[in-house]
C-alpha cells in the first residue's frame, strides 16, 4: 500500500512584502518632497520680499509685486544688514526713482547756469543719459589737441564743477574719450593712453579742491570706441574728442547673507538714509 504523499500548501502571498517595501519606499519619497516644498516656500517668500522692495525702489510696477497671501507670515527680513551700493540705470526702459530724477534735474540745471558761457560757446553739454547726468567738456575749450593736461585758464570752472558736485550724494566717473584718428607723439602711443591720461588728470584736479571724497570718483579712458558723432566729418570729431562727467545715481542692495541663506537680499533707497 502507498504512502500517500506530504501535501505542500503554496505561499501566494509572498508578493505583500515586496508591495510593503515598495509602499515604504514610496512614503519615504513623498517625505522628502514634502520637506523640500516647505524649504523652497521659505525661500519663495525671501525672495519675492526682496524682488518687490526692489520693484518699490526704483519705481518699477508700484502697484505690482505684492507678496501672495499664503508668504505673508513669513518673517520680515532685517534692516540692520549690512549694505553695498548698485548702481541704477536711467534710460527710457527702466525709470529713476522719483527723488533721484528730482536731485539730477537740479543738478542739471544749476550745471546749465554755472557752465552758461561755455555751453553759449559750444564747448559744453549737459544732458541726461542712460547712466546719469552727463556733463561733457569738448576738447577745443578745455584741452590742447594731444595733450592730457587742462589749459589753464580753463581751471577756475574746473573747480568751480567740483565744488558744485561735492555738494551732491551722487559719484561721479571721468570718461576720457578721443576721434578715431590714431595718435603718435612723445608722451601718448595710442588713443588709450591718451583718454585715459586726461580722464585721470581732471580726477586728481577734482581730488585737489577736497570737494569730493575720493571713494565717491573714477576714472577711465575709452579711446574712439563710443563716439557720440560720426568720425567721417571734421565736426564730428571734434565733438568726440571729450571728458564726459557722469553723475551716477545710487542705491543699495544687501548682498550680505545671514546664515547662509542668499535669499536674504533687501534693497534700500540712498535717498533714505
Amino acid at each position: 500500500m502507498r504512502r500517500p504523499r506530504p501535501h505542500h500548501n503554496e505561499n501566494r502571498e509572498r508578493w505583500l512584502v515586496s508591495y510593503a517595501d515598495f509602499i515604504t519606499l514610496l512614503f519615504a519619497f513623498f517625505v522628502v518632497l514634502y520637506a523640500s516644498s516647505k524649504a523652497d516656500q521659505k525661500k519663495q517668500a525671501q525672495v519675492a520680499q526682496a524682488i518687490d522692495s526692489a520693484f518699490h525702489s526704483l519705481g518699477i510696477f508700484p502697484e505690482a509685486g505684492r507678496l501672495p497671501n499664503n508668504l505673508k507670515n513669513v518673517s520680515a527680513i532685517s534692516k540692520d544688514d549690512p549694505i553695498s551700493p548698485m548702481t541704477i540705470v536711467m534710460g527710457e526702459d527702466v525709470l529713476a526713482p522719483a527723488q533721484v530724477k528730482q536731485d539730477l534735474d537740479q543738478v542739471q540745471k544749476h550745471m546749465q547756469q554755472l557752465l552758461a558761457d561755455q555751453i553759449a560757446q559750444h564747448t559744453v553739454s549737459v544732458q541726461m543719459g542712460k547712466d546719469g547726468l552727463v556733463i561733457s567738456l569738448r576738447e577745443a575749450g578745455f584741452f590742447t589737441s594731444g595733450s592730457a593736461a587742462p589749459e589753464a585758464q580753463t581751471l577756475p570752472i574746473l573747480r568751480q564743477v567740483a565744488e558744485a558736485l561735492g555738494k551732491t550724494r551722487y559719484d561721479l566717473r571721468i570718461e576720457g574719450h578721443t576721434d578715431n584718428i590714431p595718435i603718435h607723439n612723445a608722451e601718448f602711443d595710442s588713443n588709450w593712453e591718451l583718454s585715459s591720461a586726461r580722464a585721470t588728470r581732471l580726477a586728481r584736479i577734482f581730488l585737489s579742491t577736497g570737494a569730493i571724497p575720493p571713494s565717491r570718483i573714477s576714472a577711465s579712458g575709452y579711446a574712439e570706441f563710443h563716439p557720440v558723432a560720426p568720425n567721417d566729418t571734421a565736426a564730428g570729431r571734434a565733438q568726440n574728442r571729450r571728458v564726459d562727467l557722469v553723475i551716477l545715481p545710487q542705491t543699495k542692495v544687501n548682498l550680505a547673507m545671514p546664515d547662509g541663506d542668499e535669499s536674504k537680499a533687501t534693497w534700500h533707497r540712498i535717498t533714505d538714509e
